[in-house]
């Protein structure tokens, strides 16, 4: 096993986990990290444990889009939406995408558990969102997506408004998942949903998007990111070459966003613990004081593969937490969530 002088300070907890209800990822990630945490999410539990693809539902509920029939058939439903014929898009209203009243009820049940002293007293309460490019991309038919992406817009404005007006500053941070626009960052591969790859103006206009989605995040609020290759079916859509697309990405983000940026979430695939894959970290431009966190925690080689990992990741970048690639809510068959919690628990330091 690899010697790790000094341990990774911190888990960060991405997103989802497939475990029964909030209240079972609240008690289990506080008994098995919870000097480690600075934020829990409610582990996206049940429908929400497909990411956007719970979206569906919401959208079928939305009387002025109508379901057609996708021209190229994807991941999951072989439907997606379009403005009813005679209905003017910039008036459609898709409320929070049900976002904030889920938020909403976990909550009130992190907040029970905190004052009964489960929850250790420092730890907030995090939302994670996906931004309104991966909504408009999954479920809209490509010649409206443009009409529409101002709906996805305000959706995802009006659940950070809701949340935020409910939930105290200092017990709240707000993640938002970026997903297929890295995959779209990224170039050669992305044909699967019916889309062109991004030129160097349309990487300028994505930056500048998530850049104006953090800045939605009031003050004293934490705000943080979490970049993807995907996990469709425990998978990267693209098995990136090293880490220099995310690195180009995070400083493009940090300088984009005109508030603090509390932390950003990096994945690391399981066969690379290779100096070329870690390389490109060293031109990592973070904000002062924005914690990183690498998730090269991988349930399949445990303790040992993720110490490998860190041992090259520590040759490029010193200060670093530890996470999973992606969420933990579609794991394979058999994998115990909570050993996979107690990895992450044994590789890393308490926070500070």
């Amino acid at each position: 096993m690899a010697v790790i002088e000094t341990r990774p300070v911190g888990v960060h907890l991405v997103g989802s986990l497939a475990l029964d209800s909030a209240e079972e990822v609240f008690r289990a990630t506080s008994e098995i990290l919870g000097e480690r945490l600075r934020r829990i999410p409610d582990g996206e539990t049940g429908p929400r444990s497909i990411w956007v693809g719970w979206q569906y539902t919401a959208l079928s509920r939305v009387e002025d889009l109508e379901a057609v029939e996708r021209a190229q058939k994807t991941q999951g439903t072989p439907l997606e939406f379009r403005p009813r014929s005679g209905v003017d898009p910039r008036g459609i209203d898709l409320g929070s995408l049900g976002y904030a009243p889920e938020a909403l009820t976990s909550y009130a049940v992190f907040q029970h558990l905190k004052a009964q002293g489960t929850i250790p007293p420092r730890v907030r309460f995090q939302v994670a969102l996906p931004t309104p490019f991966s909504g408009t991309q999954v479920w809209v038919e490509r010649g409206s997506r443009e009409a529409l992406t101002p709906a996805f817009e305000r959706a995802m404005r009006t659940a950070v408004e809701e949340v935020v007006e409910s939930i105290p500053a200092n017990e709240m941070a707000i993640q938002w998942d970026v997903c297929l626009e890295v995959g779209f960052w990224d170039r050669p591969y992305f044909n699967f949903l019916d889309s062109d790859p991004m030129d160097d103006a349309t990487q300028a206009t994505v930056l500048g998007n998530l850049g104006e989605l953090g800045d939605l995040v009031p003050a004293g609020v934490e705000l943080g990111y979490h970049l993807c290759y995907g996990d469709w079916g425990h998978q990267h859509f693209k098995q990136p070459d090293d880490a220099g697309k995310l690195v180009e990405m995070a400083n493009g983000i940090s300088a984009a966003v005109r508030r603090r940026v509390d932390w950003i979430h990096l994945p690391v695939p399981r066969d690379r613990d290779d100096a070329a894959y870690f390389e490109p970290l060293r031109a990592l431009a973070l904000q002062p004081g924005c914690e990183l966190y690498l998730g090269l925690v991988h349930y399949t080689d445990g303790v040992e593969g993720t110490d490998r990992r860190i041992a090259t990741a520590r040759r490029f970048v010193t200060d670093f937490g530890v996470a999973t690639e992606c969420g933990m809510g579609r794991r394979p068959e058999g994998q115990d969530i909570r050993e996979l919690l107690r990895i992450h628990r044994d590789v890393s330091a308490p926070v500070r």
